[in-house]
C-alpha cells in the first residue's frame, strides 16, 4: 500500500514503484486551509477562497487519475485538507497515510532553498519527522547549467 503525495517527480516514481510490485496506490493533494484568516471581523469571503482552492484541488486530482490512467495503472486520488487552523500539509499527509495503512509514502520534494525554504517551510522534511512509516523523497532534477 504507497501513499503518494501531489507532485510529478513523486507521482510518476510511486507509480513505477507500485506497478513493478503489484501494490495499490492511493495519491492525493492537500489543500492548505491553515492560512485562511479566522476572525470574523476580517473583511475577506473565506468561504468563496476555500471553494476556489478546494476546485483548483480538485483539477489536480483529476489530472493525478488521468496520469495514472495513461500509465495503465488504477489508482486512487483523493483531494484531503488541512482540518485545523495550524494543522500542517505534512501532518495532514501523515493522518491520511495513518488512516489508509499506507505501507510508504512517495514525495516529491521542491528543492526549496535559502528564504523560499524559510518562508515557505519543507513539507517533505516535516513528513520524515511525523511519519510513522518510510518516507521516499524523490528529488527535483537540477536544473542543468547553461552552456
Amino acid at each position: 500500500w504507497f501513499l503518494a503525495c501531489e507532485g510529478r517527480l513523486g507521482m510518476q516514481e510511486a507509480i513505477e514503484l507500485a506497478q513493478g510490485l503489484s501494490a495499490t496506490l492511493r495519491m492525493v493533494h492537500v489543500v492548505d486551509m491553515s492560512w485562511l484568516p479566522l476572525g470574523p471581523e476580517i473583511a475577506i469571503d473565506t468561504e468563496a477562497i476555500s471553494a476556489a482552492r478546494r476546485g483548483a484541488g480538485e483539477k489536480i486530482v483529476a489530472a493525478i487519475r488521468e496520469t495514472a490512467r495513461q500509465a495503465g495503472f488504477e489508482a486512487t486520488a483523493a483531494l484531503i485538507e488541512t482540518e485545523t487552523p495550524i494543522e500542517r500539509v505534512a501532518e495532514a499527509i501523515a493522518r491520511e497515510a495513518a488512516r489508509w495503512s499506507a505501507d510508504l509514502v512517495v514525495l516529491g520534494t521542491h528543492g526549496r532553498r535559502g528564504f523560499q525554504r524559510l518562508m515557505l517551510g519543507s513539507v517533505a522534511e516535516q513528513m520524515t519527522r511525523l511519519s510513522s512509516v518510510p518516507v521516499l523523497l524523490v528529488p527535483m532534477p537540477k536544473p542543468s547549467p547553461a552552456t
